[in-house]
């Protein structure tokens, strides 16, 4: 597995991460712990060494989860996990929290359940617009220079505010939604990252699935899966988005490769500096997954998928309006 730096913060890790939410949270039923313990530590066997995760996963569970399958090889790994919300006694979510005191609460949270004396690079998770991202960012300054985080990130944040946080603290990896069917970052989030030197994280780099192929108008998810609340998920939008998967099954048979290693390539094709972040629970998808660092696009190819999926309107919207409020904030 090649490496990547993520900005000029010199944090090198493998070219695709794992992102591990969907193993405790997010896509139906946990799996289980023993299972996604092998699952992880299989990604670590095949090159992956940078491994996402959140208090917010669970709430904590997949924390301990990553923590147990990384502990023999910790060294040897890049562990991200994330500060930002405040949760009920039932484990929901009950809003925002960026307050001084509580990033510096969920550090030694996150420190223990995580099994480390230092988190490789701490995000935060969604801007809160009751705290000044300067203290956010001094915050996690402070947190920086006590030893216990390495890096400062953000998720989701507008450029605006990622430039006010890296005036404080430089912010070495910003972490977002993008992907052949969400290319919102385009516009103004990759230039400014270039421009600041900072990383960039693509989560759902494979539209929650859909981009591989294994999805269809008739498919139907666990009544715990967050896609039944997606609008772009709604059997008529699944309908319409089926141009865009057909396309990229036509690219990736010329290539020999599959949907998702394609749509995985055209990420790494974008920039030197994004990793994208494809979670899974099943090996054959973690090893796919993996195989797509090797599939390398020509300018020619680039081309020819720009071109094509020029062609081609997304349908529906990326999440419900309540999540949207939380973005490029």
């Amino acid at each position: 597995m090649q490496k990547r730096k993520l900005g000029k913060s010199n944090l090198e890790v493998s070219a695709i991460g794992l992102g591990c939410m969907g193993l405790s949270f997010g896509y139906g039923p946990a799996t289980d712990t023993q299972e996604a313990i092998k699952l992880i530590r299989s990604a670590f066997e095949r090159g992956v060494t940078f491994f996402d995760t959140a208090e917010a996963y669970g709430p904590y569970k997949n924390e301990e989860v990553v923590g147990e399958a990384l502990a023999p090889f910790r060294d040897q790994v890049v562990i991200a996990t994330k500060f930002g919300f405040e949760f009920d006694s039932s484990g929901g979510q009950s809003g925002m929290n960026s307050r001084p005191e509580h990033i510096r609460e969920v550090a030694e949270a996150a420190l223990k359940r995580l099994k480390t004396d230092r988190i490789d690079l701490f995000y935060q998770h969604r801007v809160d617009p009751n705290v000044p991202i300067e203290e956010v960012a001094g915050t996690v300054k402070e947190l920086i220079k006590q030893g216990k985080v390495k890096h400062f990130g953000m998720s989701e944040a507008s450029v605006q505010t990622l430039r006010r946080a890296h005036a404080v603290q430089p912010v070495t990896a910003l972490q977002s939604e993008y992907s052949l069917w969400w290319r919102e970052p385009e516009k103004e989030v990759l230039p400014a990252c270039e421009e600041l030197g900072i990383g960039f994280v693509p989560f759902s780099p494979l539209g929650k699935g859909f981009l591989t192929g294994a999805i269809d108008e008739s498919t139907t998810f666990d009544s715990k899966d967050f896609r039944n609340i997606v609008p772009r998920f709604t059997p008529e939008a699944r309908t319409a988005n089926q141009a865009l998967v057909e396309l990229l099954g036509e690219i990736a048979a010329r290539k020999k490769a599959t949907r998702a290693q394609l749509a995985l390539a055209w990420l790494l094709a974008q920039k030197p500096w994004i990793v994208p972040i494809p979670g899974t629970t099943k090996l054959h998808r973690l090893e796919e997954n993996v195989g797509a660092a090797a599939v390398k696009l020509t300018p020619e190819e680039l081309r020819d998928i720009e071109g094509a999926l020029s062609k081609i309107t997304v349908q529906g919207d990326r999440y419900p309006a309540h999540l949207q409020a939380r973005v490029g904030r």
